[in-house]
């Protein structure tokens, strides 16, 4: 920087105008003002005056004190000239100081303002290298789309151009098979339409370095394009007379496949009139039997009551005779000894069971209705294949099974109760394995008559764990339309040790409207008959899953209590709370079986 641009040399160099006032004028405007010094003249007009005045009245007093007054005059001139030099002097020395002051204080501003400057335009330098950077990565990212987007276009270009080739050949060899001069024509055509491609394609390889021939690539390019799209015409014109001739083969097959459907249903319907028809056969060949042996059994129960009778009268001879009618201890009539009385111990019997006790006639009926039951036979390598593990008793599982009856038992003894619902909060959970261990359990209380009821009409499956085939619509039986006697099946001899004293109502006819058909008041009558009549200790009913549908809630009237089987592994807690809050507060749960609980944490199904 040069000298003379400096600011002190300026402040220096700076003229004085009539606007800016000197140094001196400020220090004057601060003292008062001093009288001017008299000139010759008048100093010896003033002496002539005053020599004057002393001739009229000479007095040397006067003239003394003149004297004295032009001395301090003079003296006063002289102090006020000190003091106006010291003062001019000390104010020379203040703007001095002041001036060094003012120099220093803006030398230290320019060097903040030069460093804030030197910061500013550093920062400043360092934000357009930023946006510059920034600029050109973004520039560098357009240009790269711009390059992946112009490569795509060609790419997009090259493989339209293919597919339009692509069908241009196809039409070609549609269009061969029906005229061949066409097809000649129109092959010679492909062919120019290649090279004319090829033409373009190098054309546009040398578009920078010759612009003629650019031009007549793009002219080339249109009437390619004209010939693309009277050819994609033609193609869309033999594409719809395609779709037009599919649209006619495929209504064709429709109709086809509906005549194949209607009359598959109609042998459908026709078989499922043969299979009711044989079912319906079979139950009336049943009951034919049923009848037959209910007369044999009539008959041989009157022919047991007349030897009864005789030997009764014979007693009774005997003891007119003897004179000892006291001691005849002969009963009115024998129950079957291969049929005994079947009573609940004094620790089983429910309180109404000790405060009306059974008559012996019902006993007796109750016995020969049990007897008279057809009976089945239960092959224990069925019952291994589905896992009934309390037939054999091999597996340690069956003693889980045998604790869940025994404190079945005593819950429905100190309640009352007798039927007992077993279901689940969804498919897969085992309540039909459940229902068939527990059945086979019970059948080895000798002293409790059990009777287990296929009431899941969405999906039976109890008849096939046990190997029962065909045993007909447990339906019919709740409406009133087949005898539950000609129905119900008892458990005959078997391999495996398992009592007689139990009976199943087993399905296998799937009903549409199956929580309707358990809503029927004629189920319920149907239910009361076979409690009359058979008076059982226990019923199981096999119900579907409770949130599945709506058949537990629906049959929830006719039942005491709720055995709900829980999947490991499948049910979740918020399903077995659903579940409880369906049931409601007035249903009993009685318990709750975790079936499948290999590998599952135990803890989480905890009640």
């Amino acid at each position: 920087m040069n000298m003379m641009d400096s600011r002190k040399f300026r402040r220096k160099r700076k003229p004085l105008t009539t606007e800016t006032p000197s140094p001196q004028e400020d220090a004057s405007k601060d003292m008062a003002p001093v009288p001017p010094l008299e000139t010759r003249e008048e100093r010896l007009a003033r002496r002539a005056r005053e020599e004057g005045e002393g001739q009229t009245r000479p007095d040397p007093d006067a003239a003394r004190q003149a004297r004295a007054r032009e001395a301090a005059r003079i003296a006063a001139a002289a102090a006020r000239q000190k003091a106006e030099a010291e003062s001019k002097a000390q104010a020379d020395a203040q703007r001095r100081a002041e001036e060094q002051a003012h120099d220093e204080a803006e030398a230290e501003a320019q060097r903040q303002a030069e460093e804030q400057a030197r910061a500013k335009a550093e920062a400043e330098a360092q934000r357009q290298a930023e946006e510059q950077a920034h600029a050109e990565a973004e520039a560098e990212a357009q240009r790269r789309a711009e390059e992946q987007a112009r490569a795509e276009a060609e790419a997009e270009a090259q493989r339209q151009a293919e597919e339009q080739a692509r069908a241009k050949a196809e039409a070609e060899a549609q269009r061969q098979a029906e005229e061949q001069a066409r097809a000649k024509a129109e092959a010679e055509a492909q062919r120019q339409a290649e090279e004319q491609a090829r033409a373009k394609a190098e054309a546009e390889a040398q578009r920078q370095a010759e612009e003629q021939a650019r031009a007549k690539a793009e002219a080339e390019a249109q009437r390619q394009a004209e010939e693309q799209a009277r050819a994609k015409a033609e193609a869309e014109a033999q594409r719809q007379a395609e779709e037009q001739a599919r649209a006619k083969a495929e209504a064709e097959a429709q109709r086809q496949a509906e005549e194949q459907a209607r009359a598959e249903a109609e042998a459908e319907a026709q078989r499922q009139a043969e299979e009711q028809a044989r079912t319906d056969a079979e139950t009336e060949g049943r009951r034919r039997k049923l009848a037959e042996a209910r007369q044999a059994a009539k008959l041989r129960r009157a022919e047991e009551a007349r030897r009864a009778a005789e030997a009764d009268a014979d007693d009774a001879d005997d003891e007119d005779e003897d004179g000892t009618a006291e001691q005849a201890d002969t009963p009115v009539a024998r129950p079957a000894p291969a049929m005994p009385t079947l009573a609940l111990t004094p620790e089983q019997r429910s309180p109404a069971a000790d405060q009306t006790p059974l008559p012996q006639s019902t006993r007796l009926q109750t016995d020969t209705a049990w007897r008279d039951l057809p009976v089945a036979r239960f092959e224990l390598s069925q019952l291994n294949r589905h896992r009934v593990v309390t037939a054999d008793r091999l597996d340690p599982a069956h003693a889980t099974f045998d604790v869940l009856r025994t404190r079945l038992m005593h819950t429905l003894s100190e309640r009352g109760w007798k039927r007992v619902a077993v279901t689940s909060p969804g498919k897969g959970c085992g309540k039909t394995f459940t229902v068939a261990n527990l059945a086979i359990s019970l059948s080895r209380q000798e002293n409790t008559r059990t009777l287990v009821m296929d009431f899941d009409m969405r999906r039976p499956s109890l008849h096939r764990v046990l190997g029962v085939d065909s045993p007909g619509p447990i339906g019919d039986v709740l409406r009133g339309k087949l005898a539950p006697e000609d129905h119900l099946i008892r458990l005959g001899e078997n391999d495996f040790n398992a009592g007689h004293n139990i009976a199943f109502g087993l399905n296998t006819v799937t009903e549409a409207y199956a929580s309707e058909l358990l809503q029927d008041p004629r189920t319920r009558v149907t239910l009361d008959r076979i409690e009359e009549e058979l008076r059982p200790d226990v019923v199981l009913f096999d119900l579907p899953p409770a949130l599945s549908y709506d058949d537990v809630i629906a049959f929830q009237p006719l039942f005491d209590g709720v055995l709900l089987v829980v999947g490991g592994g499948l049910t979740t807690e918020r399903e077995v709370k659903e579940v409880e809050r369906r049931l409601g507060t007035e249903t009993p749960l009685l318990g709750m079986i975790l079936n499948k609980a290999e590998g599952v944490d135990v803890e989480r199904y905890a009640y």
